[in-house]
């Protein structure tokens, strides 16, 4: 289950990222 975590973890800090700079989307 560490594949899904990292899988997980990342996504959760592309969606911040995301919110932190909506310009680059």
């Amino acid at each position: 289950m560490i594949f899904i975590g990292i899988v997980v973890g990342g996504l959760a800090i592309y969606l911040v990222d995301a919110l932190i700079h909506p310009e680059r989307y």
